[in-house]
């Protein structure tokens, strides 16, 4: 079996090239090594790459070095540049299954990042799927990603390091508590450990047992799904039609059907039926479909801006179709220099560099929102449009329309890194924080 080892240079990674190394003999494996330089954290990830080529080099393994632009594809894609580094990387590991250059790829996720993932995820409101954590194995077209190390803990890899006297490469931004990922490392899980010394291998247990009930789901939904939605919407005469236009369409379910169902397998089919439309519920949103079902009450409901769900004295529709972009007059902007102050929109900002950043950090922007804005709050699962932000304010303080025309956010390198009034998730790539001085702005 060809195996590429994923190896970022850091000691769980560097372990499991190690011991693969030490086995491969004896279970018959042809090794490789895989590094991604996602072109950020400068000279230190340069540092990395060098450092794992050399590896490679001294344990006489081939290398598959791939460099890819994490900050290019972020503001492409809205995203976070963890969640872009993430599928840049994932799509390289895929790349060389599909190529044939790899039947396995291994990646060195401990049980450390098990429990990590599980409570972060825990925070954040995840459906039971999301409490399953990271999975041993994924099969991809042409092999599969592999995670041998999920049963071992972090220590364990580094005494056994130590004791072979192998050397590895700290990521600094592993240690800056700006992140929620490093709070729940370094402060909640140890907090948590107070209370339960095992706490960590209880949540790799939760992930298991999730994973175990998801499998059997996804079982039961593949066999009552076909018999429960319809596509389209019905016809006179009999029949359905189906939406030809981009971007939209429905899918009906039979209400007398619907209602029968145990409330865990309801929920499940009408999260299936949004996600044939391409749209993900939330805990809210599903259950006020669930409230749609019943014969009394409201019979539609807007689920969000592009989804509205119906009910007809047969059926419960979900409707999707694309929002119409607005044109919209030119936002103002006003350069926020790092280090620096700015005053304008009604606040007075200052941006302070974090310890050890490139004192040539290019300015932010301080500016007005505009359309296709999204943000990610703390604790949030994935990046929110700032209308849903406005309608979570407290004191009602994004309902005013005029008000959220003029909204101060701040901008850098494409992505909102502040915005008034919310918590916004830190990113470990952006080298300065914000913050709004007290008093009217000045100037």
């Amino acid at each position: 079996m060809r195996v590429a080892v994923a190896v970022s240079g850091g000691a769980d990674s560097v372990a499991l090239l190690r011991v693969m190394v030490e086995a491969a003999p004896e279970i018959g494996l042809a090794l490789s090594v895989t590094h991604v330089h996602h072109g950020l954290r400068g000279v230190e990830a340069d540092g990395d790459a060098a450092f794992v080529a050399e590896l490679a080099r001294q344990l006489r393994l081939p290398l598959h070095a791939h460099r890819v632009n994490t900050q290019a594809a972020a503001r492409a894609e809205r995203k976070t540049l963890e969640e872009a580094a993430r599928h840049l990387r994932y799509a390289w590991f895929r790349d060389l299954l599909a190529q044939g250059r790899a039947d396995v790829v291994a990646t060195a996720h401990t049980l450390d990042d098990q429990a990590e993932t599980v409570l972060h995820r825990l925070l954040r409101g995840a459906w039971t799927e999301g409490l399953s954590g990271i999975h041993p194995v994924i099969a991809c077209c042409g092999g599969a990603i592999v995670r041998p190390f999920l049963s071992v803990r972090h220590q364990e890899i580094v005494a056994w390091l130590q004791e072979i006297r192998q050397g590895w490469r700290e990521d600094a931004s592993n240690q800056d508590m700006a992140f929620t990922r490093n709070r729940i490392r370094h402060e909640l899980l140890p907090q948590l450990a107070s209370f339960n010394p095992r706490i960590a291998e209880q949540l790799a247990q939760m992930a298991t047992l999730a994973r175990d009930e998801e499998s059997w789901w996804e079982a039961e939904l593949a066999r009552v799904l076909p018999s429960l939605l319809l596509p389209g919407r019905p016809v006179r005469g009999g029949g359905r039609a189906v939406s030809t236009g981009p971007n939209q369409g429905s899918v009906g379910m039979e209400l007398e059907r619907l209602r029968v169902l145990a409330p865990a397998l309801q929920r499940r089919v009408l999260r299936a039926a949004a996600r044939q439309l391409g749209c993900a519920l939330n805990f809210e949103q599903t259950e006020r479909l669930m409230m749609l079902c019943e014969p009394t009450g409201a019979r539609r409901q807007q689920l969000a801006s592009d989804l509205r769900a119906e009910r007809t004295p047969r059926e419960l529709r979900l409707v999707r179709k694309a929002a119409t972009a607005k044109v919209v007059e030119a936002p103002t902007a006003v350069e926020l220099p790092v280090p620096g102050e700015v005053s304008a929109l009604g606040v007075t900002l200052r941006a302070s560099p974090r310890s050890g950043a490139d004192p040539t950090t290019p300015p932010a922007m301080l500016r007005t929102p505009r359309p296709g804005d999204r943000v990610r709050m703390r604790y949030s699962r994935a990046p929110k449009p700032l209308k849903e932000i406005f309608s979570r304010m407290a004191d009602g303080a994004g309902s005013d329309a005029d008000a959220r025309k003029t909204w101060p956010l701040v901008e850098w390198r494409g992505r909102i890194v502040w915005m008034k009034g919310v918590a916004l998730e830190a990113d470990p790539e952006v080298p300065f924080t914000v913050q709004e001085l007290p008093g009217p702005a000045r100037g």
